[in-house]
């Protein structure tokens, strides 16, 4: 049960400062309502997607909440760069966080005894 509560913290995060959960400014009951579920259910659309997307190769980590948020935005809601530029940018991004990962668990072997 302890285990589950890191990712239940994660996704409360994401979705206050992604998403806007936080960001409301509304009075009465009914508008904090509609508001609230519209957030969450973005959140569990993009979860969703991001579910489904598990395959990548093998040097680039899998596509995140986060990730998936940050190229809705970039090529949906505010497209001001050229889609290959943001597609370049993810990729490239992706593949730091790859090796960094791997970096840090062969670190962590060496130093574990």
């Amino acid at each position: 049960m302890a285990g589950r509560r890191w990712s239940i913290e994660e996704s409360f995060q994401a979705t206050k400062t992604g998403l806007g959960l936080d960001q409301h400014q509304h009075r009465r009951w009914k508008a904090w309502y509609r508001w609230t579920t519209l957030v969450i259910a973005t959140h569990a659309f993009l979860a969703a997607a991001t579910a489904a997307s598990t395959t990548s190769p093998n040097d680039l980590t899998t596509i995140t909440v986060n990730e998936l948020r940050r190229l809705f935005h970039a090529l949906i809601i505010n497209p001001v760069r050229r889609v290959p530029d943001v597609i370049a940018w993810s990729i490239y991004r992706r593949r730091h966080q790859h090796q960094a990962k791997t970096s840090h668990y062969a670190r962590q072997a060496l130093t574990e005894p």
